[in-house]
């Protein structure tokens, strides 16, 4: 039996709830006329096991870290500790109001504070906002303090430079900052070219946007030249936290000359964020831009916790209330619960399951570049074409052995990319397995061809045209045959 759109099972007259009557004095209708709904507005009607069993049935047909291996590269989308979600849903956090005073919410602000310090210990820096709600909201708020330092040193400047195989969060957050954008290629190693960044070096670049590890999965080792060079022109050294997974607890951006960096809780410290969030992007810095963090900031007075006043050259407040506050709960209990060494250990694990999976693929996939990766690896499926096989075959075929797709088409500098982070929270077995369909898929490119050409062949909607459904949404089901 084909699963039904929720509006087929709908049926006049059935509820899921019913409100008892009114038993104390109204004032009347305290809406607007001009407010209140006119007639029926079409939601569908069906009672509560129904809707209970729909969407149990449809949140089966989704892929998620709890149903297997999601290895998306430069997201780190690894499994996340249920003790997590038991604390984050404990009724002191998930009952405060935003609004209570500060005398009310002493916990809250007590966890924030102690997670800005954990924070700052773990990235090497000096000052840190937790109000950002995700990574590219952490960007812009570093790109508006750098702004501001700069404008209140009386030299603006309008350029900011990052590397060909950048995040692309970070044009668009430069954009929107009011900066132009630079780009310099990768060198052949792939890492920041030197003489290249050197060129595009003069006394208009207001900042350098790299990521470290970069994109391709590799350290950048000569970051303290890069750092060098761009502080000797009176410019900044931001740093995309994205994969501070490869990092945190072995090296310190604040240690590499970085003067921002943002980190992505959801990311590195466990937190799910599938489907667009949650997030939290908080922003660590050096002494000399502590000034213009955003405001008001949680701190500790004597035995007490307040909100802070934001420093007069602070560019204001960038986000609501406490910030995306469960998020900040899951850290920090991750943070307490793996401790220093444990946070050491899942950085190392996490290279040594990366290393592992290029070892294990290099003979299958074309590998652009041959240096040691950390968190994760950068193959290309160029060798495929021959058979008239693509990157995004084999990302849909392997759909049928069980797995997500590792990102695809990304960095842009790999033609046909395939970046994969298989994260710490693997088992060797669960390797073997995904680097097993991977050399399975690549044996039948060369085979059967047509076999990838159409898969897949066991997911609930079978392969579509992409540019067409991206353009004309069908929603209504059609069986796999038909597609």
């Amino acid at each position: 039996m084909y699963d039904k759109l929720i509006y087929d099972i709908s049926e006049q007259g059935k509820r899921g709830v019913r409100l008892s009557a009114i038993d104390i004095p109204t004032k009347g209708n305290l809406i607007p006329e001009n407010m209140l709904r006119k007639g029926r507005i079409g939601l569908p009607e069906v009672s509560e096991p129904e809707v209970v069993r729909h969407f149990i049935n449809l949140s089966g047909k989704n892929h998620h870290i709890d149903k297997g291996l999601y290895p998306l590269g430069s997201c780190t989308m690894k499994y996340n500790p249920k003790i997590n979600e038991v604390t984050c849903r404990l009724s002191g956090f998930t009952g405060v109001h935003p609004f209570q005073k500060a005398e009310d919410s002493q916990g809250v602000l007590h966890l924030m504070v102690e997670l800005g310090e954990e924070l700052k210990e773990i990235t090497g820096m000096d000052g840190i906002t937790l109000q950002p709600a995700a990574g590219a909201h952490g960007e812009l708020t570093g790109l508006l303090m750098m702004r501001a330092y700069h404008e209140a040193n009386g030299d603006p400047r309008r350029k900011v430079i990052i590397p060909d195989s950048a995040h692309g969060t970070n044009p668009a957050s430069i954009i929107t900052a009011g900066y132009e954008v630079v780009q310099i290629k990768s060198d052949a190693e792939g890492l920041i070219d030197l003489d290249a960044l050197k060129e595009a070096l003069d006394d208009q670049v207001a900042a350098m946007m790299i990521t470290n590890p970069s994109t391709l999965g590799l350290f950048e080792s000569r970051i303290l030249e890069v750092a060098e060079a761009v502080h000797g022109v009176g410019a900044q050294l931001y740093m995309d936290g994205a994969n501070l997974n490869a990092l945190m607890g072995v090296a310190r951006p604040g240690d590499m000359g970085f003067d921002v960096v943002h980190l992505n809780l959801h990311k590195t410290f466990s937190t799910p964020h599938g489907g667009g969030g949650p997030g939290s992007g908080p922003v660590a810095v050096k002494d000399h831009l502590t000034p213009y963090l955003p405001g008001p900031m949680p701190v500790k007075e004597d035995d007490r916790y307040v909100w802070a006043e934001p420093s007069p050259k602070s560019i204001g407040r960038i986000g609501a209330f406490f910030g995306n506050f469960g998020v900040m709960v899951r850290a920090y209990t991750y943070i307490h619960m793996m401790g220093g060494d444990g946070l050491r250990k899942a950085t190392e694990r996490a290279i040594i399951n990366a290393n592992y999976l290029r070892r294990l693929l290099e003979n299958h996939y074309d590998l652009p570049y041959k240096r040691t990766s950390l968190h994760e690896v950068v193959f290309s499926g160029d060798r495929l074409l021959k058979h008239d096989v693509k990157t995004i075959d084999v990302a849909k075929r392997l759909l049928d052995y069980g797995f997500h797709a590792p990102t695809i088409y990304f960095p842009l500098i790999v033609h046909e990319a395939l970046m994969i982070e298989p994260t710490e929270t693997e088992s060797k077995a669960e390797l073997d397995s995904f680097a097993d369909a991977m050399i399975k898929i690549a044996d039948e490119a060369a085979d059967n061809a047509d076999l990838l050409h159409s898969a897949p062949f066991t997911t609930p909607v079978g392969r579509l045209n992409e540019a067409a459904a991206a353009r004309a949404l069908d929603v209504a089901y059609k069986p796999n045959d038909e597609l």
